[in-house]
């Protein structure tokens, strides 16, 4: 079968592997169908590693992905504990939890203690024809559903989870730094939640005319300074929540002084350098909440129903899609943020 390898910083190789073989028990064999290019998979493809999680081989990248069911093992139940089928279309969820240690226990699968996520070295990801996956990480789509639009379910889940973290009221103000993919999943989870006004930031005009039209209120970090025209619009109170979607760099800093007195903030974007830089005082003399999101946890129902409610918009987000042979050009475009490149599918 074929299948897309990183072998180290930029260098992605279309290679033929074995196919991965017959599902086991509470295992499903899936043809993929559409792969999601995220954020995460660019931080591993430009520097082979992911904050302190570095390559010791070829990796297959790709968490946003959905698929066919090619193949059910004995006993194979979906993520809604249904029995699957043959020739089913599914969305993927690419955590895998163990169930059984002490914070899946808690509730939190997202932060198990034996995970393993597609993608994510040492556990292959979606850029090949075939994989094994257990079957409760499988969510059936409609038949009719876009492949493409299927892998955004999985960004879909991180707003979601992000959002429920903010803990968005009805008549909040808020603010998202970052109008990409996940930035811009966001924003309409933010304003189905009932927040407003809204305002996103970002530094590519192509995205920020998108988060216009999907309702938010654009700012141009390259041109203006996000915290002192949010501070303007709102009398210099400040928003109740800020949510960072971006690289996790200036804009952190960014977000806490857009953050009202006792206001809250969540971490969405997953810095270059692995760390992380805010003032002290800025956080300490608000008494500011400052919480980060890991993935996401209990939300693929959730973002399947909205996605049939044609609550989201998810259609607008693809900008670009490529065949599987193409990858590395994917990858590069994305890498470079080519104008218009909003979302890139890559197509198998």
């Amino acid at each position: 079968m074929r299948e897309i390898r990183l072998h180290g910083p930029s260098d992605l190789r279309l290679e033929e592997r074995p196919h991965p073989g017959k599902p086991g028990p509470g295992q499903v064999l899936l043809r993929n169908k559409a792969v999601g290019i995220c954020g995460s998979d660019l931080h591993t493809y430009h520097d082979a590693r992911i904050g302190d999680t570095a390559l010791k081989g070829p990796l297959c990248l790709g968490h946003e992905f959905g698929s066919v069911v090619e193949a059910v093992g004995e006993g194979a139940v979906d993520g809604n504990d249904q029995p699957l089928q043959a020739g089913t279309p599914v969305a993927v969820d690419p955590a895998q939890p163990c169930g059984h240690c002490e914070f899946c226990e808690r509730g939190h699968p997202n932060l198990c203690q034996n995970i393993h996520f597609c993608g994510t070295y040492p556990d292959q990801g979606a850029l090949c024809d075939f994989m094994l996956m257990p079957s409760r990480c499988c969510f059936p789509i409609a038949k009719d559903m876009d492949f493409g639009e299927a892998s955004l379910l999985e960004s879909l889940g991180v707003a979601l989870h992000a959002v429920d973290l903010a803990t968005i009221r009805v008549g909040d103000t808020a603010a998202i730094l970052g109008a990409g993919p996940i930035g811009l999943l966001t924003l309409q989870v933010a304003k189905l939640a009932g927040a407003g006004p809204i305002f996103i930031s970002d530094k590519f005009p192509w995205r920020l005319k998108l988060a216009e039209k999907l309702g938010g209120v654009p700012i141009n970090c390259d041109t203006s300074d996000p915290a002192q025209v949010v501070t303007r619009a709102t009398k210099g109170r400040g928003v109740d929540v800020a949510i960072e979607a971006a690289w996790a760099d200036q804009s952190v800093q960014q977000a806490a002084d857009m953050v009202r007195l006792g206001g809250r903030m969540v971490l969405v974007g997953i810095s270059g350098n692995d760390e992380i830089k805010m003032k002290h005082s800025t956080v300490r003399r608000k008494g500011m909440t400052i919480r980060l999101s890991r993935r996401m946890k209990h939300v693929y129902r959730r973002a399947i129903d909205l996605y049939q409610r044609h609550a989201v918009d998810f259609k607008s987000l693809i900008s670009h899609r490529f065949p599987l042979e193409k990858s590395a050009e994917a990858f590069a475009m994305n890498m470079k943020y080519e104008p218009g490149v909003v979302k890139i599918i890559i197509d198998l």
